[in-house]
């Protein structure tokens, strides 16, 4: 009887949504009455996305005015990879909910409102997959997130022999004269290598031999990753 394949590990839906908010520094808001561009305007407090809106905007208002004093919005953040690639768009998440005032008021000049989620979903490889509302608010941001584009631009920018050798791990049969590979995505459990074809493109996981839980100990699994290619280069030569 065949085996079937290992899954590669990998952040979970929910996961990957608090990893694209938490990372995003701008976001979209439609409610009822308009749409608004967010920008630094977002945090994210025990599970839950916060507003901070300056007092005198026009969110501010049509929040204030919100019959019941809540408001239905949908904020809508799009994950954009921090290297060249001809795709660069990775990932959109929606979360619907309604806003309304958050209980702790600091800044009499900024009004926090508060989005109690009712729906979630994250689109990826052209499928969008919803997430339960339990389940967002109980995730955190992978612990890679907020290092995730300075450590993914240093290697695509200062390190293509890395890149290279990590691609030859990840599609050893694969010649360097048929695809460009760029460092397309990285989390606790590896990278997504994306490898560009002269038609289209293919993104391959490499797997960390083990997780990480900060961005200090990527150095090591990368290591590991290449020493692993000089043994199998060796042994392919014995």
């Amino acid at each position: 009887m065949a085996l079937a394949p290992a899954r590669v590990a990998e952040p979970s839906r929910a996961e990957r949504i608090c990893s694209v908010v938490a990372a995003a520094g701008s976001l979209g808001l439609a409610t009822a009455g308009t749409s608004y561009d967010l920008v630094a305007m977002h945090t994210v407090e025990r599970g839950r996305l916060l507003l901070r809106v300056p007092g005198d905007t026009p969110l501010a208002a049509e929040a204030a005015c919100a019959p019941r004093g809540t408001l239905a919005a949908l904020a809508e953040f799009t994950d954009i990879a921090p290297v060249r690639a001809r795709d660069r768009v990775r990932a959109r998440v929606a979360l619907f909910g309604q806003l309304s005032p958050a209980v702790v008021q600091d800044d009499p000049g900024v009004l926090v409102l508060r989005l109690d989620l009712a729906r979630a979903s994250i689109q990826r490889d052209g499928r969008v997959e919803p997430v339960g509302p339990s389940e967002v608010q109980s995730a955190a941001p992978d612990g890679l997130a907020l290092q995730e584009a300075a450590m993914l631009g240093h290697l695509d920018r200062d390190h293509q022999d890395v890149v290279r050798r990590l691609g030859r791990l990840a599609a050893p049969g694969m010649r360097e004269e048929q695809a460009a590979v760029r460092p397309y995505a990285l989390d606790r459990f590896g990278f997504t290598l994306r490898f560009e074809y002269v038609r289209g493109h293919e993104d391959v996981r490499l797997p960390f031999p083990e997780p990480v839980d900060a961005a200090a100990e990527v150095g090591a699994q990368v290591e590991a990753l290449l020493a692993r290619g000089r043994r199998c280069r060796r042994a392919g030569r014995a």
